[in-house]
């Protein structure tokens, strides 16, 4: 990015607007792929723990805060600048679970589900992934219709439904 800002100030200091527009342009498409590139981290880590939760049918404090943060996360970086618009629609999410990430969110947490028990394709079988990114989809759905003080309570109560969440509420073995 560096090259990128000397470039630009060149153009202009020349008057050559056109390229630095161009510059301008490279830069922001740069900016949007780093944005989306965290994005999508925080959303594996988020479909890694929903995918331990359901294999192993329980909920523990370390899943509960990565669902919790990932989700949290995922609000603050996908609102831009302005406030008004966003890197990721509402309607693209599913597109993105089922096309980018779910599979290395399986892989992710073979490695992890009961100790490391089952290969990356035994886990795959065994999930539930219309379940899967239902619970994902509610998840993200509360980034956009909250705000982020609202978000921790309402993202505990979807937690609760999971399996084992009850317990993990009321801090039962």
């Amino acid at each position: 990015m560096t090259q990128e800002l000397i470039d630009l100030r060149t153009s202009i200091l020349e008057e050559r607007y056109s390229d630095a527009l161009a510059i301008v342009d490279e830069l922001e498409g740069m900016s949007k792929q780093a944005v989306l590139r965290t994005i999508k981290s925080h959303l594996l880590v988020l479909l890694m723990h929903l995918i331990k939760n359901q294999i192993e049918q329980r909920l523990t404090n370390p899943w509960a805060n990565s669902i919790r943060n990932s989700t949290r996360e995922i609000k603050k970086l996908n609102i831009k600048d302005n406030k008004k618009y966003y890197y990721i629609n509402e309607n693209e999410w599913e597109n993105i679970i089922e096309e980018e990430v779910i599979e290395d969110a399986i892989a992710d947490a073979s490695e992890e589900v009961m100790n490391g028990k089952y290969s990356r394709s035994q886990l795959s079988e065994m999930l539930d992934k219309t379940q899967l990114l239902q619970i994902a989809l509610a998840l993200i759905d509360l980034t956009y219709n909250h705000s982020a003080k609202e978000l921790p309570a309402l993202i505990e109560a979807h937690l609760a439904k999971l399996p084992g969440g009850e317990d993990w509420r009321d801090r039962r073995n």
